[in-house]
């Protein structure tokens, strides 16, 4: 899948700095709240695994963040855009950008969890040929259960 015209941000790593605008943006749009150091060694297991999308002004505007907890296998944590940012491509040029680096890990499989409830980002996700494959019962903290959706990389 050729990678998306970019929108008006730009992609980098993840800074120790972004960790408050991150967790905002975590708690704002996935209603989830995480210790702050969280981000920080998630980021150190993978570092090419945490893209940010970042405004001219180097804040960030959206995020997603991967890890390798199974041999050949990735996994998508954590994946958000801030709400005013959000279709505009910023999702898709995210998401496009961390399949090729799985490509480029040589990663056989992608993985993520996405609440039964939010039918934009299933659909978002179908877009990108993840399919669900198991229900999760009261997986989320305020009990709501999930769909994980998983695909294989060519």
């Amino acid at each position: 899948m050729p990678l998306p015209p970019g929108p008006s941000v730009t992609l980098r790593g993840f800074r120790p700095a972004d960790v408050p605008v991150v967790a905002a943006i975590v708690a704002e749009a996935l209603h989830e709240h995480y210790d702050p150091s969280l981000y920080a060694s998630l980021s150190a297991e993978w570092p090419e695994g945490f893209l940010l999308a970042a405004n001219a002004h180097e804040v960030p505007v959206g995020f997603l963040l991967g890890v390798s907890q199974v041999e050949k296998e990735a996994r998508v944590l954590m994946f958000a855009v801030e709400r005013q940012h959000r279709a505009q491509g910023v999702g898709a040029l995210l998401m496009a950008n961390f399949l090729e680096r799985c490509r480029g890990r040589g990663f056989r499989r992608v993985t993520l969890e996405v609440r039964v409830s939010n039918a934009t980002a299933i659909r978002f996700y179908t877009r990108y040929h993840f399919s669900v494959v198991d229900l999760l019962r009261a997986y989320y903290s305020d009990g709501e259960n999930g769909y994980q959706m998983a695909r294989d990389l060519p």
